[in-house]
């Protein structure tokens, strides 16, 4: 149970350290929002929006499967951090780095194989053809994305977050530029629609690898931190360490974006009007997602920092607060898509029939909110203590073998639409909701008292 007098101690702590990361997951989103939005205003606003919807959707199941190989780094640096062993989290981050690179062909090569085979998903052609080039140039920004990841986790596991936020923040504001610029032909340059959204988007994510590494680099000069004492030979023992620890992460989070991607093929065979409908609702619910999910990342850091410190009461404490904070705001948004749905629709389009449709189903988008709050909370809060195969087997099961197959009988036995999709995922994250819930719980049963525990004093954090 989590008291009054512990609420109130580590809400502030867990802010702290939160508020960046939401910041930058906010920041991330923002691109794909602003892609949207964008793309939005062309003529053919219908067949843009989806041609975003359906590349972005298989775009991301590849991205989310690398950062999640890379996810073990939350784990390996706060805990090393916790211990007050700084060396030892750059021994990690070199290693990231080698396994970005050879994660590099192993995602880039299907990233642009898949658009040839778009028809397969049921992708109707006046979609396609916008939607294949926005694929392509997407896949520029791949590699920087990974060593944004890398550098990123390393970053936060060692309590340096504010330069995320920082990077995030004004990445954004040069992909609204290069959006504007690009996408309708400003300053005189050519009018690129979709494709010019998506060059604009990869100029972005490179700017963001870039501003992190030269941070890291600036703070080791200005501290002497060791960054440059760091061994350079590959670890392949820590590597396989980060892939053990990543892969049920990737797998996680790949059966969680893909059945996303999977819902937007099987819409996209409805036609562009629920396609794009789909892409409104679901830009909305993953603009909310993004606050849980920066505190996901605090609860995993707090947590992984805690144990890394012998400080198990501190690691209970801290994950209890952290889901607590996510599962209070996500209510919040419930209410919010339930009683503003119309106008958040109309920040995308104002097409009256995209509006519609969108309006439907963010009311199904709201029915999940407060338990998707909590799975993704309670996902941070294992991984904090290495746990990250639960996550992983609850979201898969939950998925593919419930919310898929039950959303697709509703969409086209029962002739719901969008809609019924929309309602097979909304009661798998119910369910996955509970089932971390009960986990996170259960596995503070085997953490022992702290009667039982040597505390070492705590590193300070260090937000710049």
């Amino acid at each position: 149970m989590l008291s009054w007098s512990t609420l109130r101690s580590e809400l502030r702590p867990t802010l702290h350290l939160a508020l960046p990361l939401i910041l930058a997951e906010i920041g991330w989103i923002s691109m794909a929002i602003v892609d949207t939005m964008m793309v939005g205003r062309l003529p053919n606003s219908a067949q843009a929006i989806a041609a975003v919807s359906i590349s972005s959707s298989l775009f991301l199941v590849f991205v989310f499967f690398g950062e999640g190989l890379l996810i073990g780094l939350d784990t390996l640096v706060s805990q090393s951090f916790g211990a007050g062993r700084r060396d030892d989290c750059y021994h990690s981050l070199v290693n990231g780095i080698y396994l970005s690179f050879l994660l590099l062909p192993l995602l880039l090569v299907p990233v642009c194989l898949l658009p040839r085979f778009f028809h397969l998903f049921g992708v109707a052609p006046d979609i396609a053809v916008f939607a294949r080039p926005y694929m392509y140039t997407l896949a520029f920004g791949l590699l920087p994305l990974l060593l944004y990841f890398t550098f990123r986790r390393t970053l936060q596991g060692m309590n340096l977050v504010r330069p995320i936020a920082f990077a995030l923040i004004t990445a954004n504001l040069i992909n609204v530029l290069g959006n504007y610029v690009l996408v309708f032909g400003h300053f005189g340059f050519p009018m690129l629609g979709v494709v010019g959204s998506g060059i604009a988007t990869a100029i972005s994510r490179t700017y963001l690898a870039a501003v992190l590494i030269v941070f890291l680099f600036s703070h080791d000069a200005r501290n002497h931190t060791g960054l440059r004492h760091a061994s350079l030979v590959p670890d392949f023992a820590r590597i396989r360490r980060l892939v053990g620890l990543g892969l049920p992460a990737a797998i996680q989070l790949t059966a969680e974006v893909s059945v996303f991607a999977a819902v937007a093929s099987l819409i996209s065979r409805l036609g562009a009007i629920p396609l794009a409908s789909h892409q409104i609702a679901l830009n909305t619910v993953a603009f909310t997602y993004m606050v849980p999910l920066g505190i996901s990342s605090a609860a995993a850091v707090r947590v992984g920092q805690a144990i890394g410190r012998r400080d198990h009461p501190g690691a209970r404490n801290a994950g209890n607060t952290a889901i607590f904070i996510g599962a209070s705001f996500m209510s919040c948004m419930s209410i919010v898509l339930l009683v503003f749905p119309q106008y958040i629709a109309r920040i995308y389009t104002d097409d009256p029939i995209l509006i519609h449709n969108a309006v439907v189903l963010l009311a199904a988008g709201a029915a999940f909110q407060l338990f998707d709050g909590i799975q993704t909370v309670a996902t941070g809060a294992l991984r904090g203590t290495g746990d990250t195969r639960t996550p992983m087997l609850c979201h898969f099961f939950c998925y593919w073998f419930l919310g898929l197959p039950f959303g697709s009988w509703l969409c086209f036995h029962r002739h719901l639409g969008p809609l019924g999709l929309w309602v097979g995922l909304s009661a798998s994250l119910i369910l996955i909701g509970i089932l971390l819930l009960a986990f996170w719980r259960r596995r503070l049963h085997h953490l022992p008292p702290a009667s039982e525990i040597h505390l070492v004093p705590e590193v300070p954090p260090s937000l710049l």
